[in-house]
């Protein structure tokens, strides 16, 4: 069915019908950009959440809690919502794209093409009523004159009756009521050939011209339509692209929470808050009524009466469990954290000193060779103006090898295995020629200064130790890095030969098949010695 014959005579129904579809075209773009808005909103406050409650680098609570696998998820957890806020925010993006911009564009198109239609009826209409006027004028126009020609007649009879009348006023009677009659007809024709024209022209307006337009309409109209459709399929299917990555995310989260791994969690923390001490020992029972008989060679005063004797050095600490501390003055050696803490921050503060010499060594090396380059090209540079920043840079080199002398020194007391990061030596001799000795070794020609034996090298913690024999294995529970020194990687599942028992400090010393050796965190692995 087709407006052009169904609705012939409801031009201003299908006007009204146009106009409101196109309305409702534009109502369905502001919602959807109004979903946009709520879109990125709701983006931009889970961003804004998820940053405020993702712990700073910077937070003193991070050492402590790092390592628990219920923090380590928290963060995980933050990361997926950033991720998920992201998604969000690409729904809004490509539902302004392919909506609002790609509909808005084609209601544009859309209403100028009705504007074109219904101009196009306008003037059909108009041509129509202009042709209708003229049928009106001649019509009247034939009346008038046929009721002159009829009055010329009677009154040419009249004075052809009349006795009194002449001749010639009775042939000119006659002859005024024939040319009455004469342009009469001639109105006529023309009334019939007004006619005629009229009804040709209002046949092709209401079963040709206006069925075109309104049929033109129509097919506009349903192309709105089916445009609509796509856009509100698009609504959803905008939505389903990113649910793939949004489901991810739900994922990442669900994996998150089952990472959390309750008997680790505990292990960590016994492992970052051991204190080493022992706990006192049964309090003795002083009888002071044996005292008077007591000699002082007997008495009991050199015994230890208490936790606090037992304690050695550390009698001075509080071991109620309950009771309030107060906050111990921090020193240099970390005496003042308990045995096991002191060895974790001595071992921490002496790799860091040796990160920091590494530096100092590499810019030395730097310098020297800055220094060789403009001994030898005095055109780009002066060497004497590199003599202050060598010197300090020596300087701090001497300052940095005497900390770790004194941190290795106190690591040693605290019962620390003294594992040191090492560091590449680098010598210097400023231009001297090297030669190499039949055996292979090198020898310098000339004497090298006392600058060029300025840097040390720390010896690796197991380069002098003979091979021991295994004493168990353990089995990787989680991947281990092993990025700093003295440690070794290990993968989840991977099968180690155990060498050295945990002493506390929760590490234990492994081999690989291979030979690789070092320390991995107890914790990370179960562990089954030999009998």
């Amino acid at each position: 069915m087709d407006w052009g014959t169904e609705l012939w005579d409801q031009c201003d129904i299908i006007e009204k019908h146009t106009q409101s579809g196109l309305e409702l075209v534009e109502k369905y773009v502001k919602f959807v950009k109004e979903r946009t808005e709520i879109e990125q909103n709701y983006a931009k406050q889970l961003r804004n959440l998820s940053k405020k409650y993702n712990v700073k680098r910077s937070s003193k609570e991070e050492p402590e809690c790092s390592r628990l696998s219920s923090y380590q998820s928290f963060l995980d957890i933050l990361n997926e919502m950033n991720d998920y806020a992201g998604q969000r925010e690409l729904i809004a993006e490509n539902m302004m794209m392919s909506i609002c911009i790609d509909l808005t564009k084609y209601l544009q198109e859309l209403k100028q093409e009705r504007k074109t239609y219904l101009m196009e009826a306008k003037k059909a209409q108009q041509s129509l009523e202009s042709t209708y006027k003229q049928l009106e004028s001649s019509k009247k126009r034939f009346e008038r004159e046929w009721r002159e020609a009829e009055r010329a007649a009677q009154n040419a009879e009249k004075t052809d009756q009349d006795i009194n009348a002449t001749k010639a006023d009775v042939e000119k009677a006659k002859q005024q009521a024939h040319m009455r009659a004469h342009v009469a007809e001639e109105c006529k024709n023309d009334y019939a050939a007004q006619l005629q024209k009229f009804n040709k022209e209002q046949n092709q307006f209401y079963f040709q011209d206006m069925p075109l337009i309104f049929n033109k309409l129509q097919d506009l109209d349903e192309r709105r339509v089916q445009k609509l459709g796509r856009g509100y399929i698009l609504f959803s299917d905008t939505e389903k692209h990113v649910m793939p990555i949004i489901s991810k995310c739900l994922e990442g989260i669900t994996k998150a929470g089952t990472n959390v791994n309750e008997k680790n969690d505990s292990m960590v923390v016994v492992e970052q808050n051991k204190s080493g001490f022992e706990r006192p020992g049964d309090v003795e029972f002083e009888d002071y009524s044996q005292g008077i008989n007591r000699t002082s060679s007997e008495s009991s005063l050199g015994a230890p009466k208490g936790p606090m004797d037992l304690l050695g050095r550390n009698r001075s600490k509080n071991f109620w469990l309950f009771s309030k501390r107060s906050k111990p003055t921090v020193t240099e050696d970390f005496t003042h954290l308990p045995p096991e803490q002191r060895r974790k921050r001595l071992q921490q503060k002496l790799e860091e000193i040796c990160k920091e010499l590494q530096k100092e060594v590499d810019q030395s090396e730097a310098l020297e060779k800055m220094k060789d380059v403009y001994e030898k090209n005095p055109q780009m540079g002066d060497p004497a103006s590199l003599a202050s920043q060598i010197s300090q840079t020596s300087q701090n080199i001497e300052r940095l090898r005497g900390d770790v002398k004194k941190y290795e020194t106190w690591l040693s007391e605290a019962g620390g295995r003294g594992e040191t990061p090492h560091y590449r030596p680098h010598t210097f001799n400023n231009g001297a020629q090297e030669t190499q000795s039949p055996d292979g070794a090198h020898s310098d020609e000339s004497t090298p200064d006392s600058s060029q034996a300025i840097y040390a090298e720390f010896d690796d913690d197991f380069e002098d130790e003979e091979v021991a024999a295994p004493i168990g294995k353990c089995t990787a529970m989680y991947n281990f890095p092993g990025a700093s020194e003295g440690t070794i990687s290990m993968q989840e599942g991977e099968e180690l030969a155990v060498i050295e028992e945990d002493k506390g400090d929760g590490w234990t010393r492994v081999r690989r098949s291979n030979g690789d050796e070092g320390y991995i965190p107890t914790s990370y692995v179960t562990i089954s010695l030999n009998k």
